[in-house]
């Protein structure tokens, strides 16, 4: 593929080029890596390929911040989008590593901020927030200094709050088998949950 660059065009709405060689399109290349290339230089088979690879942890850094703007996302999530997409193994550890030195990928962050998101909008055991990280690739490390802090019983407490305005007008005893089964269901203990009833039901106001 070696070659004379006979043109630089901009693609429209993106920040790439198209490169052509003696007058035919060679290959797409982003901004940031075109913008050293000029029309008559020479460009040698090595330095093609020196391009071509750039450009493709370039697109997988791209996918992967469009990635995290959403929200954050654990080391693995990432790896395995970026794969899902095409990049080789090459391209998604420098990317990886590169978020990681941003302090854009941080699996301690994101284990603490998953636990915070967990316990304000739907409070549930640790041994389920322990499963859904794992699940995200999480390790068992990162899992246990961010539930370190977590108060079950509260936890349990809050999320049978939550749930009793929709029982309301319930039999006693049927109100208090549906909450069994709700709390049970955010993978409490019999004994967890059994004293977060018994605090919801006493005072139906707080924990």
């Amino acid at each position: 593929m070696a070659g004379t660059i006979t043109a630089l065009k901009a693609q429209r709405g993106k920040e790439r080029v198209n490169i052509y060689l003696d007058g035919r399109f060679a290959f797409g290349l982003a901004l940031v890596h075109a913008v050293w290339l000029k029309v008559g230089q020479k460009l040698s088979d090595d330095e093609i390929a020196e391009l071509q690879a750039a450009d493709t942890v370039e697109q997988a850094r791209l996918r992967a911040l469009d990635l995290i703007s959403y929200r954050p996302r654990s080391v693995r999530e990432v790896q395995l989008r970026l794969k899902k997409a095409g990049a080789d193994d090459e391209a998604i550890a420098q990317v990886v590593e590169r978020l990681k030195e941003a302090g854009l990928l941080d699996d301690d962050a994101f284990s603490r901020a998953w636990v915070d998101s967990r316990m304000r909008a739907s409070p549930r055991s640790k041994r389920m927030i322990a499963w859904e990280l794992r699940q995200k690739g999480v390790s068992g490390t990162d899992i246990e200094a961010a539930l370190a802090e977590v108060d079950e019983e509260d936890a349990a407490c809050r999320a049978a709050l939550q749930r009793l305005p929709r029982l309301r007008g319930l039999a006693p005893m049927e109100r208090k088998r549906k909450l069994y089964e709700h709390l049970a269901r955010k993978g409490f203990d019999y004994e967890t949950i059994e004293r977060a009833i018994e605090k919801v039901e006493s005072s139906r106001e707080g924990c």
